[in-house]
């Protein structure tokens, strides 16, 4: 079982390469906010561009709800990658069709034709084989090979990620490879300790990830909206703030489970309460068996963990030789809730070990918080594919791979 690689294509010298990659990139006012995807496809395309291949580059933005949507262009990814790119990088308005092969016949090798948004196509994310076939098809009409390095889309059976993968020789990109090598290194045999971070707004999200690691790590820190069911489960009044009602029994059960496998779960043991889910709004640090206490009583929102919490949190992170992390411990798109995201962060670049931050949220709040990429031993490219992955799942965007 192993990834096909890019040596296993060839010569692609003077071929045509379609390079799907995941540039799903967080836009404001059409400008991008975090070009982190960006850079991350940039080793791929180098590696392609030295070896004499032109590239077809496709992605999807955003849900565009299977029809073209202005908003959801890629033309702001076109000027990003633009600027970071030697070469020429030519944008197109279609995804496939006599436009692209026009401007494959203006470029050269070491190029790039950005395609427009997949999604602008309801045939990508179609329940339906044969419609998402058909549409590979029509991507794949100027190809010679497929590359596919879109990470945060592998756990999803889509035509460029499945079907356009098995319509031409194709292998898996530099960035597949190495989220694979560092997530499979979680998943078997991790230095230890071992630590696992979770965080983000709802437990549900989370316990496919937690049963299938509760076996094998040391401690399972928890902090963000999801610590409120958790905080239920085990008595505490937790005034208004998120709550997933249907889940408490079922978090009794992974508790329980915890303790008879000698797995640690850490808790906040103090929590910053809101008086309204709002930047500027006033807010009290309370311990957790006194959360209605504050001026709000019972309308209190948590929106942080507490000062005290985020210190033991940092302690054991910045203590372990391997640490994952998915999920921001609070709101830390408001100043004022964002100190415990920050602690842990800040923790995890002082991991002697390897350190990950596992995408989505937690590598959007890691750059908005200041921090480098490098600081980091990996920060992953796609949330949800990272939790599938580390659930154990079969991701058919991998299984095309070869994996």
């Amino acid at each position: 079982m192993g990834l096909r690689g890019i040596d296993t294509l060839g010569s692609l010298e003077g071929l045509v390469v379609g390079v799907r990659l995941d540039l799903n990139t967080p836009l404001k006012d059409g400008e991008i906010t975090d070009d982190g995807r960006v850079h991350a496809a940039l080793p791929t395309l180098r590696e392609l561009a030295a070896r004499g291949a032109k590239m077809v580059v496709m992605s999807h933005l955003g849900r565009p709800d299977g029809k073209p949507d202005e908003k959801y262009s890629l033309a702001a990814v076109a000027k990003r990658l633009q600027e970071l790119w030697s070469g020429s990088v030519k944008a197109v308005s279609q995804v496939s069709g006599a436009e692209v092969q026009s401007a494959l016949s203006e470029v050269a090798a070491g190029d790039i034709v950005l395609v427009e948004n997949l999604r602008f196509d309801a045939r990508e994310t179609s329940k339906d084989t044969e419609e998402r076939r058909a549409f590979a098809e029509e991507l794949a009409a100027p190809l010679d090979c497929v590359v596919s390095d879109g990470f945060g889309v592998v756990h999803r059976p889509q035509a460029s990620v499945v079907e356009l993968v098995e319509a031409k020789p194709s292998s898996a990109g530099l960035l597949i490879e190495a989220e694979v090598k560092v997530l499979e290194a979680l998943r078997s045999n991790p230095e230890r300790p071992y630590t696992v971070v979770l965080g983000g707004s709802k437990v549900s999200d989370k316990l496919g990830v937690i049963d299938a690691l509760l076996p094998v790590v040391d401690k399972l820190v928890i902090g963000g909206g999801m610590v409120f069911t958790l905080l239920q489960a085990q008595g505490h009044a937790t005034g208004s703030s998120l709550l997933e009602a249907d889940q408490i029994e079922t978090v009794k059960g992974y508790l329980s489970r915890a303790s008879e496998l000698g797995v640690d779960i850490v808790l906040p043991t103090d929590i910053v309460m809101a008086e309204s889910f709002a930047a500027d709004a006033p807010s009290t640090v309370l311990p957790i068996d006194q959360l209605e206490s504050g001026p709000a009583g019972k309308n209190a929102i948590g929106l942080d963990i507490g000062p005290d919490s985020a210190q033991h949190f940092a302690e054991i992170i910045a203590s372990s030789r391997t640490v994952f992390w998915n999920g921001p411990m609070g709101v830390f798109e408001f100043d004022a809730f964002a100190h415990g995201t920050r602690a842990v962060a800040a923790a995890l670049t002082e991991v002697a070990g390897l350190s990950v931050v596992g995408g989505g949220d937690s590598a959007a709040a890691v750059r908005r918080l200041g921090f480098d990429d490098d600081q980091f031993g990996h920060i992953s490219t796609g949330g949800g594919a990272s939790l599938e992955f580390l659930e154990g799942k079969t991701l058919p965007g991998l299984k095309v791979l070869g994996w």
